[in-house]
């Protein structure tokens, strides 16, 4: 309410210094509380924003990396770049590939089973880009999942950054729901491989006890966003932005206008800490894991797939 109630417009580090520098602070103390990379906050070339949403988060980076590739083969070669994801991925991949302009057909959701607990299979990735490079297409994107919305499936991302990297592709993970176990030691695992990617999203709207909308995207290299979405007409130019002395978050989002999100992530973590926090996640596993248990002993339903966060 607060958030709301003081109707800050903070696109820039000029409207609002306090929206601005809060938001690195309190997305630096998320990142280090997730044991992200060093690469992931604001004192080096990367960095943290809040988006609206996971599809702006996915969006913003795909188009980052769009142009980043662009700018290596050409404006033409747009309809040759191919995007990767699994049948779980979120259906945000496909939108951001429409608006993005990728063709429908080089949105590759590879398919997934029961065998991998309905993650991504690095043998299938490695044979379809392989095919895809054989008959003159470019790889560029590769978006993994932690905690797919259909099954929580975990997408094995220390296999799958490795086949990325080696093929020259942005390489995304969606932690939208899952990431905010992450917290908790004994859960950290989950992201092993974080480390190779090149952007990472988690939502604390959705198990961070932090209210709609407030989606967590940090990137390795925020010149790659900056380049792709920056846009400077002349009612919105000042020093401190022509001397690239501060932070600007339009920049790194595709609308202009955007609220004080940080405000109330701060308070959440003031209020509660992370020790709370990290009760409060591990207390919501063990009731799943109770319905689970709960559900395999009716003969009515089946569990089609197994709670992984154990």
């Amino acid at each position: 309410m607060l958030s709301a109630g003081v109707n800050i417009v903070g696109f820039s580090w000029i409207t609002s210094p306090a929206a601005t520098e809060l938001e690195m602070i309190v997305l630096d103390w998320l990142a280090k509380m997730l044991k992200l990379p060093e690469d992931f906050l604001s004192t080096g070339q990367g960095g943290g924003v809040i988006q609206g949403t996971a599809s702006e988060a996915v969006l913003v980076v795909l188009l980052a990396a769009r142009d980043k590739i662009l700018r290596k083969f050409g404006k033409n070669a747009l309809e040759k770049l191919v995007v990767y994801g699994s049948d779980q991925t979120h259906s945000a991949l496909q939108k951001a590939c429409q608006i993005g302009g990728i063709h429908p057909e080089n949105c590759r959701l590879l398919k997934t089973d029961s065998s991998t607990n309905y993650g991504l299979s690095p043998d299938l990735l490695s044979e379809v880009i392989s095919h895809d490079i054989s008959i003159g297409l470019i790889p560029y994107f590769l978006c993994a999942t932690v905690g797919t919305t259909s099954s929580t499936g975990l997408d094995p991302l220390l296999a799958l950054g490795k086949i990325s990297k080696s093929n020259g592709m942005w390489f995304h993970v969606d932690a939208a729901y899952a990431g905010s176990a992450c917290i908790c030691p004994e859960y950290r695992h989950h992201i092993d491989g974080v480390e190779q990617a090149d952007s990472f999203n988690m939502n604390a709207h959705k198990w961070l006890l932090t209210n709609f909308d407030c989606s967590a995207l940090w990137v390795k290299e925020k010149s790659a966003l900056i380049q792709s979405l920056s846009t400077n007409p002349e009612f919105l130019k000042n020093k401190a932005s022509e001397e690239n002395m501060v932070v600007d978050y339009k920049d790194w989002q595709i609308p202009l206008g955007r609220r004080f999100r940080s405000l109330k992530l701060w308070m959440v973590l003031r209020l509660y800490g992370l020790e709370n926090l990290q009760s409060y996640i591990r207390n919501h596993i063990k009731l799943a894991k109770h319905f689970e248990e709960l559900v395999a002993q009716d003969p009515r339903f089946e569990v089609n797939t197994y709670y992984v966060l154990q």
